[in-house]
């Protein structure tokens, strides 16, 4: 199911066009909105647990580990 979310900050996102292909890094400005499937799972880091989620795009591209923080719903 596809969701359409808005990034609520600027970042920038390694994004995988393919397992044969180095990642491309992609800037995204804040208010920017997409149509992503989720993968979501918590990372552990220095500063404890963090929400985080594989984004697949609709392109056929994907991120991984994009913090929760970082966008939220629109539908």
């Amino acid at each position: 199911m596809y969701h359409t979310i808005e990034f609520d900050a600027a970042l920038t996102l390694d994004l995988e066009i393919s397992h044969k292909h180095p990642l491309e890094r992609v800037s995204v400005i804040k208010g920017t909105r997409l149509r992503v499937q989720l993968r979501p799972h918590v990372l552990e880091t220095d500063a404890g647990p963090v929400e985080a989620a594989d984004l697949f795009f609709e392109d056929g591209t994907a991120s991984r580990a994009v913090p929760f923080a970082s966008f939220s719903f629109v539908d």
